[in-house]
């Protein structure tokens, strides 16, 4: 029995800029541990693209997919459009500690969207988050 293909794995500018972003934050809420902190935040993202990288469905799906508001039903929608026409037609969501990781997969790609405290209501750029 042969293992299934890892599936290419890319990251938006907006996913990149997150990590550092939460750094700072570390930094500002305790800069003696704020080092540490980053390792593990680093360590656990290796450890998802790992994981995900060979089997992008394993994670749940995007929970503001299920809003039930108006507004949140056009955001969903939205978002699922712009996915599905970057031909990445699933969306979601991989719990890393306190974070919450997005990204959107198809059989053959991965790309990782956004990083948000599990306490964050919704995904923002990185540079309005921490």
């Amino acid at each position: 029995m042969s293992l299934a293909d890892k599936v290419r794995t890319d990251a938006t500018p907006n996913f990149l800029a997150h990590p550092e972003a939460a750094h700072l934050f570390f930094i500002a809420q305790d800069a003696e541990s704020a080092a540490q902190s980053f390792r593990k935040l680093k360590a656990e993202l290796r450890d998802m693209i790992a994981v995900v990288s060979w089997s992008p469905a394993s994670s749940c799906p995007a929970r503001f997919l299920t809003g039930r508001s108006a507004q949140a039903r056009l955001r969903a929608d939205a978002v699922k459009q712009l996915a599905e026409k970057a031909g990445l037609p699933n969306l979601r969501e991989y719990v890393l500690g306190q974070r919450i990781a997005l990204y959107a997969h198809s059989e053959a790609e991965m790309v990782l969207l956004a990083l948000k405290h599990q306490r964050q209501l919704s995904y923002s750029p990185a540079a309005k988050r921490y």
